[in-house]
């Protein structure tokens, strides 16, 4: 099974040039837990994202080009069990592939340092803070709002006073726990594939780099490589999960980590089991670490 790839002409240069430049200036704008399970509340058919403005965003025009630059699907409303404990999870849309090499070109107008180049690999090497901006330039280009703001942006891609506004209309990170419901693709086992053989679904035990984003077969949801290629940042500070139950948690107001999860290209089989997870300062960056999108409009 592959990815129905969409095929899209490239802006004029001259718009996408004012487009970044616009970006840029306005700044303002692993453990493993046991006994977690996943339960879908609406199992209905999963659909395609219409991207449209709600009524307190009548001024947003979605430009369809940006957002067909991915495919997306629409997750259901799910409860995720952490230690008994019930987090809810509201319905959201996600990317069904990684963010490869060419689309991340195209909208930041270069590439980080690649282990493996291609247009269709996943693209890695990106920090947190830079998954952040490529999140906030692909919102910004389709005439989304964006998730991410922050007072000013250091030499070194540091996003200063940081918020993340899980109201916008807006392209983001997924949530841990968002991401961990998408993973599992809707099944109970411990892996999407439950006991076929792993390679026929993820990219792991590997020594020269990513490869192409959808060579393999997808979850149950229709997502690719949500077990290994690269690992994927999500939102969350790393720290211990909350005792209290809270419906669409989005971590810890504040930490030294952000976390990653899905395990890379050149992990063992036991680090792709969606519980599994990963810490990293979110200024650094790693051959084996990419990301993955969100279309929220909000919770």
């Amino acid at each position: 099974m592959r990815s129905k790839r969409f095929m899209f002409r490239y802006l004029p240069v001259a718009f996408l040039t004012i487009a970044l430049l616009s970006f840029e200036a306005c700044t303002a704008s692993g453990d493993p837990v046991d006994g977690s399970s996943i339960t879908p509340i609406d199992t209905g058919k999963l659909s395609s994202v219409v991207a449209k403005s709600s009524s307190s965003k009548d001024t947003l025009h979605v430009d369809p080009t940006i957002l067909g630059m991915f495919d997306w699907v629409k997750i259901p409303k799910a409860v995720i069990s952490r230690g008994g404990k019930p987090f809810g999870v509201n319905s959201f849309s996600i990317a069904t592939t990684e963010v490869s090499q060419k689309n991340y070109e195209f909208v930041m107008n270069g590439l980080p340092k690649q282990s493996k180049t291609g247009e269709d690999r996943a693209v890695s090497n990106v920090s947190w803070y830079r998954a952040a901006l490529f999140c906030n330039a692909v919102s910004k280009l389709a005439g989304l709002d964006t998730a991410y703001v922050y007072k000013s942006i250091t030499s070194d891609s540091i996003l200063v006073d940081l918020e993340i506004n899980y109201l916008a209309s807006a392209i983001r990170l997924p949530t841990e726990n968002e991401w961990e419901v998408a993973a599992h693709g809707g099944t109970t086992t411990t892996y999407y594939w439950d006991t076929d053989e792993a390679s026929k679904y993820a990219y792991y035990g590997q020594t020269v780099g990513p490869d192409e984003v959808a060579k393999r077969i997808p979850n149950d949801f229709g997502l690719y490589d949500m077990a290994g290629n690269v690992a994927e940042w999500v939102n969350d500070w790393y720290d211990a999960y909350p005792k209290n139950n809270s419906d669409n948690y989005t971590g810890p107001q504040k930490g030294e980590y952000r976390i990653v999860r899905g395990g890379g290209w050149s992990d063992k089989v036991t680090a792709l089991d969606p519980k599994e997870r990963e810490k990293l300062d979110p200024a650094h960056s790693k051959v084996t670490l990419g990301f993955r999108l969100v279309y929220s409009t909000g919770f």
